[in-house]
């Protein structure tokens, strides 16, 4: 597993968002910008996210995944 796929991956089930994936061995870092979070809790949003990876962290290919989910306007800030 690497960055790009897992960016390729959440592109996928978000389509509108921007993304950008950092890490290696297992353990990334997602940033993940997206109108789709507004109104959302961060438990909501991290959700959305981890849906787009589930599998590959159900097999165990994705140890681990630490999401910053933001809005546009939040990015801003």
């Amino acid at each position: 597993m690497n960055p790009d796929r897992i960016e390729e991956l959440i592109q996928q089930g978000m389509p509108s968002a921007s993304v950008e994936v950092s890490g290696g061995e297992g353990k990334f870092v997602a940033e993940v910008v997206s109108e789709e979070f507004s109104g959302l809790t961060l438990i909501k949003r991290h959700k959305m996210v981890y849906a787009c990876v589930n599998d590959e962290i159900a097999s165990g290919v994705l140890h681990a995944l630490t999401i910053i989910a933001k809005t546009p306007q939040e990015q801003n800030n």
